[in-house]
């Protein structure tokens, strides 16, 4: 496959902020295929896309939006700390929609972007043509909200970018065997980025903050009803085959309301897989390659 070069993108919120994307293959405006977007976790950003969106630009001439919503990467950081919530970022994302003059998109949802689509078919559900929803669903599970408690505000940090890698191997490796000393490297660049020589994880650390008062008896919201709404449109979830977040009850329970959703486990990946890796991968495209022949 030959190099992808990626158009980087800056543009404002409704509110002022400036918000980032990048943009990968064809732009929307001039593709007749149904661009993707990209949504990355909670405390993610852009750059988790970059070998997927470069895969599916190319291999598909598809255009690809990869976003990095406020607080996180390139994105500005918001003064208003209470602003951090699914619906504030849902709204960012259909600024970026209307940046792009998107009126309809595959979107894929890791995590926390999961979340946003559950919001965002209630809100605007003419702007999914389909769905991928990355290890998360209508029901999180508590055990594997409290590990991304602990880890996100844990007091440990890598020092160096000779020990980054390892690092993430030592917090995650259990749950990511199938990783190969290459991927935790790619990793280690999709979150970090340098100061002065140094990593520092590229996000505004007050985003991590609501996590602090989770317990194991926190009651957690289910999200069955949005589901439901998702269910009208084609749909793709991916499991960590190791994920503690996303329960194979759950999936099925989703198989049950939506009898036309594909779904794949990602073998030695937990939370969240890595959709660029061998086996996502392919399942993502054949989806993709699914919605395309039915339009």
């Amino acid at each position: 496959m030959s190099q992808c070069v990626f158009r980087e993108h800056h543009f404002h919120s409704s509110d002022g902020l400036t918000l980032y994307a990048r943009s990968y293959g064809p732009a929307p405006s001039a593709s007749a295929a149904t661009p993707i977007i990209c949504l990355p976790g909670l405390t993610r950003n852009s750059r988790d896309f970059h070998q997927l969106a470069s895969f599916l630009s190319i291999s598909r001439e598809i255009p690809v939006i990869s976003l990095d919503y406020r607080g996180r990467g390139n994105a500005q950081r918001d003064a208003d700390k209470s602003r951090y919530t699914v619906p504030v970022e849902m709204a960012d994302v259909m600024t970026a929609c209307a940046h792009f003059a998107v009126e309809k998109a595959i979107f894929i949802g890791t995590s926390r972007g999961g979340l946003i689509l559950h919001h965002l078919i209630g809100s605007a559900p003419s702007l999914i043509a389909a769905a991928t929803l990355n290890d998360i669903g209508p029901v999180i599970e508590i055990e594997g909200l409290l590990a991304i408690r602990d880890y996100l505000n844990s007091k440990d940090a890598p020092t160096s970018w000779a020990t980054v890698a390892a690092y993430l191997r030592t917090l995650h490796g259990a749950d990511f065997p199938a990783l190969s000393d290459a991927d935790w490297s790619d990793m280690a660049k999709a979150i970090y980025r340098d100061e002065d020589g140094v990593p520092v994880a590229d996000f505004d650390p007050a985003i991590a903050l609501p996590l602090r008062g989770l317990t194991p008896e926190t009651p957690l919201p289910d999200l069955w009803k949005s589901f439901d709404a998702l269910s009208q449109v084609p749909l793709l979830v991916v499991r960590g085959e190791h994920s503690r977040l996303l329960s194979g009850a759950t999936v099925r329970e989703m198989h049950r309301r939506h009898p036309g959703m594909t779904d794949f486990t990602a073998p030695g990946q937990g939370h969240a897989p890595l959709l660029h890796l061998d086996g996502p991968r392919e399942a993502v495209a054949a989806f993709i390659d699914g919605v395309a022949r039915a339009r």
